[in-house]
């Protein structure tokens, strides 16, 4: 039977640094070597998940920004991304405009992932640009972004407190063509709000992966609401010991912690029963 492992990263395979730590990265590749199937799916871009995960070694196309692209590491290409309607993205951001909302608009042309955004005046979206323009050299514009929602445009996500951005996601769950991510980041109290295309989301992701690559059989790894669509789409479906009451209930199987190897521990033992 050929079986896909698929891992959440923050608050799943990273841990609460966040980072891959030596054992985790040690017992991940001693794996993969004898043959495993291993792969990630992360709200994260591709600027910042391949360095934080650069100490795997990933067989197997990633998912990246919560199903919108599908990308291969080992030849540094996108092998699929889901775009949004240029109707809908100026639909989107006027409701961003009403409700008072900054947000960060994403467009993948020629290959390339640039980050748009008018203006940044809270402190958490001013951090999470800084964040990744110094430690990920992600690419930032800055213009007005009615200007530039054409049909590259693959995906909207704002930071900032539940009550703020909840009006903005209620409007936009209504949108046909538009689906989304609302969860609570996993490092400290503030929201994260993510709009993209209905087509995109990571069970989507590891539905293409499972019929693309042939596995018949898929194992995933969460903590948060945002995993939820991955574990719709898995055979067995797996907790670490941190996550969320909700995608506890939903799992087949509870683990160790994030901060205690808790995927790669796991990893180990099943591996070692099956063998």
């Amino acid at each position: 039977m050929k079986r896909l492992y698929i891992s959440d990263l923050d608050g799943t395979l990273l841990d609460p640094k966040p980072e891959i730590t030596a054992r985790t990265a040690e017992v991940i590749n001693a794996l993969t070597a004898r043959g495993m199937y291993f792969t990630f799916a992360t709200a994260r871009s591709i600027y910042s998940a391949l360095p934080i995960t650069s100490a795997l070694d990933i067989n197997v196309p990633c998912i990246l920004m919560n199903g919108v692209s599908i990308y291969d590491i080992k030849n540094n290409s996108y092998i699929k991304s889901e775009f949004i309607d240029p109707e809908v993205s100026a639909e989107l951001l006027r409701i961003y405009k009403r409700h008072g909302v900054e947000c960060f608009m994403y467009r993948i042309e020629e290959g390339a992932l640039i980050c748009y955004y008018s203006e940044l005046t809270s402190r958490v979206m001013r951090s999470f640009a800084e964040v990744r323009k110094h430690e990920y050299k992600k690419p930032f514009v800055q213009c007005r972004l009615e200007d530039y929602a054409d049909g590259y445009t693959v995906y909207f996500t704002t930071r900032g407190r539940y009550e703020e951005l909840l009006p903005v996601k209620l409007e936009a769950e209504k949108i046909a063509g538009i689906d989304h991510a609302f969860y609570l980041d996993v490092y400290d109290d503030s929201w994260y709000l993510e709009l993209f295309s209905h087509k995109a989301s990571k069970s989507n992701g590891l539905r293409f992966l499972r019929e693309k690559y042939g596995f018949d059989e898929v194992a995933a790894f969460g903590d948060n609401l945002n995993d939820l669509p991955l574990f719709a789409e898995a055979d067995i479906k797996i907790a670490v010991g941190n996550a969320r009451d909700e995608v506890k209930a939903a799992a087949d199987y509870v683990i160790g912690t994030n901060s205690d190897d808790g995927v790669a521990r796991w990893l180990l033992d099943e591996i070692k029963v099956e063998n």
